[in-house]
C-alpha cells in the first residue's frame, strides 16, 4: 500500500478530487492523510466527511513531523506556506500551480493570466523547492482562453483540469510511471482527438 500526504490550507476541492480518484480504484490502495496548517480549514471537514485521517500540523512542526513520519509522496494542494530545505529534503514534494509555469509564478495566477491576455493558459504540477513555483515541471495540460470567454469560465476551466490532472499523474508517480497527455484524454467521453470541454 502507497501512503500519500496531502497538506491544504484552504477549500481542499483537489483533495476531495484526490480521495475520490483513489477511492474508485479498489485494485491500487492508497492511504492517504490529510495535513493542514489552518486549524480552520475546510480542507479538513472534507476529511471528517471523506472519512479520511486529518491532522492539524502548525508550519513550524513539519520537520518534526516528516522526519518520523514516512510518505511515498506529500502532495501540496492549496498549502499556502513555503517549506523550507530541511523540510523537502525529508520527503519527495509535488505541487499544482493553475498556469503554465514559468509564466505566471506565485498567487493570483488565474486573474493575472486573464487579465494579461494571454490567449493560451493552464495547469502545472511540479516537484517542490524553496524557490516559489520553481521545481522540475513533472506534468502540464493546457486551457484554451477563448476572446468570449468570462473570468469565471475560465477559472472553472482551470479548475475542471486541476481535478483531472492532479489524481492521475500522482498514481503515475505512486506506480514509478510516466505521465502522458493520452492518460488525461482517455478520461473522455466523446469521439475526438482531445480538444473538447469532455476532455476537462
Amino acid at each position: 500500500m502507497k501512503r500519500i500526504a496531502i497538506m491544504g490550507s484552504g477549500n481542499g476541492s483537489n483533495f476531495e478530487a484526490i480521495v475520490k480518484y483513489f477511492s474508485g480504484k479498489p485494485d491500487f490502495a492508497v492511504d492517504i492523510t490529510c495535513l493542514s496548517d489552518n486549524v480552520n480549514a475546510y480542507i479538513i471537514e472534507r476529511a471528517k466527511n471523506l472519512g479520511i485521517k486529518y491532522k492539524y500540523l502548525p508550519f513550524e512542526q513539519n520537520g518534526k513531523y516528516f522526519a518520523v513520519n514516512n510518505f511515498d509522496l506529500i502532495v501540496l494542494a492549496g498549502y499556502m506556506r513555503i517549506l523550507p530545505d530541511d523540510v523537502l529534503n525529508l520527503g519527495k514534494f509535488i505541487n499544482i500551480h493553475p498556469s503554465l509555469l514559468p509564466s505566471f509564478k506565485g498567487k493570483d495566477a488565474i486573474y493575472r493570466a486573464f487579465e494579461a491576455g494571454v490567449k493560451v493558459s493552464g495547469v502545472t504540477i511540479h516537484y517542490v523547492t524553496s524557490d516559489i513555483d520553481g521545481g522540475k515541471i513533472i506534468a502540464q495540460y493546457p486551457v484554451l482562453i477563448g476572446n468570449l470567454m468570462h473570468f469565471d469560465e475560465f477559472e472553472n476551466e482551470i479548475h475542471a483540469v486541476e481535478h483531472k490532472l492532479y489524481p492521475i499523474v500522482i498514481e503515475k508517480l505512486l506506480k514509478d510511471e510516466v505521465f502522458d497527455f493520452t492518460d488525461l484524454v482517455g478520461s473522455c467521453s466523446g469521439n475526438c482527438s482531445g480538444g473538447c470541454a469532455e476532455c476537462h
